[in-house]
């Protein structure tokens, strides 16, 4: 017998950065303003994250390229692997991803990849707690999730080992 199931996730646009709290907005400023130290020479895509831990602390990533591809890293998991190593018993409340182009100033979507994704359900696993993502959309909107399941419901696990 096959069974049908469908899998709902809710998380929220918000129509500008002026709808976010105090907090999410100075996270969200932060990962727009890592653009700008991200290593991107043969893409000419920026990407920058920013995070908040639970002692107040804010931190940033850029994706770093490689000429000798894939030797390069995102800029989800420079920041989370930064973070982890010199954090390690600190948690991650929030974390917001940006994308702009080299030479342009708007915003893109941002869309983490699925190594990304998997590195963000590791941490959120770690540490027993929800992170939430404020994640750049389009026409400036923002997508807000309350969770690492929202973006990779079907998230691998140490208990799956």
């Amino acid at each position: 017998m096959i069974e049908q199931v469908q899998l709902n996730i809710t998380y929220e646009v918000v129509s500008s950065i002026e709808e976010l709290t105090e907090q999410e907005r100075q996270v969200f400023h932060l990962a727009q303003q890592a653009t700008d130290n991200a290593y991107a020479p043969y893409s000419n895509y920026l990407v920058g994250a920013a995070l908040l831990l639970s002692d107040g602390s804010t931190h940033q990533g850029t994706n770093q390229e490689n000429a000798a591809f894939p030797s390069g890293l995102c800029a989800e998991r420079t920041l989370l692997f930064g973070v982890g190593s010199n954090h390690p018993d600190k948690t991650i409340e929030l974390m917001a991803v940006t994308v702009r182009r080299r030479h342009e100033s708007h915003f893109l979507k941002a869309c983490p990849c699925g190594a990304c994704r998997q590195v963000l359900a590791e941490y959120q696993n770690r540490q027993h707690s929800p992170i939430r993502l404020l994640l750049q959309a389009e026409d400036g909107k923002i997508t807000r999730l309350k969770s690492v399941e929202d973006l990779l419901p079907f998230m691998f696990t140490k208990d799956m080992l």
